[in-house]
């Protein structure tokens, strides 16, 4: 179950950052605003899953 969370919110930090291109590329702040976002709640999803003892 944990290698399930783990590849969701690496799925979800790539997906923030391929976000946060586009939003540049079309000269969207919201768009990039929500790139970050996606990222930020990866990066701490996965911090929690991986500090959780087995």
């Amino acid at each position: 179950m944990k290698i399930i969370k783990v590849l969701g919110f690496t799925i979800l930090m790539l997906l923030g950052v391929a976000t946060f291109v586009y939003g540049g590329w079309d000269d969207s702040p919201g768009g990039q605003g929500l790139g970050v976002l996606m990222v930020v709640g990866g990066v701490v999803g996965l911090v929690k899953t991986l500090k959780k003892n087995p």
